[in-house]
């Protein structure tokens, strides 16, 4: 997904702009996502890049926060 939308996570790591705590947390958020099959097909679908993730994304609000170039 973060490439999808154009984020570069480390990218984001090095500049400190994401911890490794919250980057653990984004891949535990969507390993356990109940909208796995409809990520997959939102995937295969989107031309990169795409301006935003999709609203059932449980790391949307963090990597609009990444695309916005905004730190912790």
């Amino acid at each position: 997904m973060a490439a999808t939308v154009a984020v570069d996570l480390e990218e984001a790591l090095f500049a400190g702009d994401l911890s490794m705590d919250e980057l653990s947390d984004s891949v535990l958020r969507c390993a356990d996502c109940s909208s796995a099959a409809h990520c997959t097909r939102w995937l295969a679908a989107a031309e990169m890049p795409v301006a935003a993730p999709p609203g059932f994304c449980r790391n949307r609000e963090l990597l609009q926060r990444l695309q916005a170039g905004e730190g912790r």
